[in-house]
């Protein structure tokens, strides 16, 4: 098969990517190849479908400026498509002293991001979620919910009412390079693309490596585990009720997320997922906890947070301590109230030196460009992701022969 542009994963982001080539460039020749017999089986379906606000990232970074816009277009995106969504808000809370001058500094930071946020007294608090107990919180009235899934699905059939093609069971196994050309072996058959889109999530830094790529960083996966209220206990949560995050570990904190079918999601934790895909704890591919084992940025991040970590892996083991995190924010909730939910990996880029690669990053190679890191709030900026990538690829034409090496 002969294709003008193939795009490697049918998750949000690359659903996004074709979705926009197909409309830029029409006639294109576009194939979105999945490897899983369903789309968005991994990050994009396995989130908490917050449509996010971008109130945590430092001003002027991609995640800021795309969560911000990204927030805009996919709420847009929903009532133009009559897709089931929510602008239910949210509300950020600090439940010890120490956390109120971390709240001032997330205010100031969404005013610096050019949002709505309003400063909340304990009492007003309560108004909005009753079953709260904190000293002070903020209001952020742009965050939405939406099932992500149903906004995939979407994706794909507007791919190929523009005449895209979306294979899934269609893994990539080797790419070779014949002139211009990728040469994409699939368990559906060769496809030779003249220009390729990686979009792989946790399979990205080896597909860039496949396609000749040399990489700082690696990705890292990080297991989040969910517990859900039992429906007679969902009355305890009204919309979304987030912590202040701690400014020295690289996660929000467990949370409660009111779902777009009404459930309830309390967490996630983050711990070492020992697969790439390994939703569950005795999930173990030896390949994948090799790689983390052996890479020396794991364990410089580990030094770097290794109190924080050991307390990730407590929760993941203990229901009683999970319990005690979620009470820090509902004192009334007991471990009865909780039953185990799917869990999610995070694909996190890490460098060498045991920083996360803290911003969205795209590398671009010989007629390819390669999203290396693409984890929270990616699905919220997918469609402004999407537009970023586009924007990147040259005019593409059937047949084409000529280079399209990018600057």
């Amino acid at each position: 098969m002969k294709a003008d542009c193939a795009i490697i994963g049918g998750g949000i982001v690359g659903l996004s990517v074709a979705m926009h080539l197909g409309q830029r460039q029409p006639g294109l020749r576009v194939v979105l190849l999945e490897k899983e017999p369903q789309l968005a089986s991994h990050q994009s379906g396995r989130n908490s479908g917050v449509i996010h606000s971008g109130i945590y990232y430092p001003p002027g970074s991609l995640k800021a400026r795309y969560a911000r816009a990204g927030n805009r277009s996919m709420i847009q995106f929903c009532r133009e498509h009559g897709i089931a969504h929510a602008v239910c808000g949210k509300v950020i809370v600090a439940t010890r002293e120490k956390e109120l001058p971390l709240l001032e500094n997330l205010y100031r930071r969404g005013l610096e991001n050019e949002l709505v946020v309003t400063p909340l007294s304990a009492e007003e608090v309560r108004e909005a979620e009753p079953h709260v107990r904190c000293l002070r919180g903020l209001r952020v009235p742009s965050t939405a919910i939406v099932d992500y899934r149903e906004v995939c699905l979407k994706f794909s059939e507007l791919i190929q009412e523009d005449g895209g093609s979306v294979q899934t069971g269609a893994e990539v196994k080797h790419i070779h390079h014949r002139g211009d050309a990728h040469m994409l072996e699939t368990t559906n058959g060769v496809v030779e693309a003249s220009f390729l889109v990686n979009c792989g999530g946790l399979q990205s830094d080896r597909i860039a490596h496949e396609a000749g790529l040399s990489l700082k960083a690696r990705i890292t996966p990080f297991r989040g585990e969910y517990y859900e209220l039992v429906p007679e206990r969902r009355h305890l949560v009204e919309s979304l009720i987030y912590p202040v995050p701690n400014p020295s570990f690289p996660f929000l904190g467990v949370h409660f997320t009111k779902m777009i079918d009404g459930s309830v999601h309390a967490g996630p934790n983050a711990v070492l997922a020992l697969q790439r895909e390994g939703y569950h704890k005795a999930d173990v591919v030896f390949r994948d906890l090799l790689e983390t084992l052996t890479y020396r940025g794991f364990w410089n991040l580990a030094r770097k947070h290794y109190k924080e970590g050991l307390a990730e892996m407590h929760r993941s083991f203990s229901k009683k301590a999970f319990v005690r995190s979620l009470q820090q924010l509902i004192p009334e909730l007991t471990a009865s109230d909780l039953i185990p939910a799917k869990a999610g990996v995070r694909a996190q880029a890490l460098l060498p030196s045991g920083a996360l690669v803290d911003d969205f990053l795209l590398v671009h190679g010989t007629n390819s460009i390669h999203v290396c890191n693409a984890p929270s709030p990616a699905a919220t900026a997918s469609l402004e992701i999407g537009k970023e990538v586009v924007n990147h690829i040259p005019e593409l034409r059937t047949s084409s022969t000529v280079s399209l090496a990018l600057a």
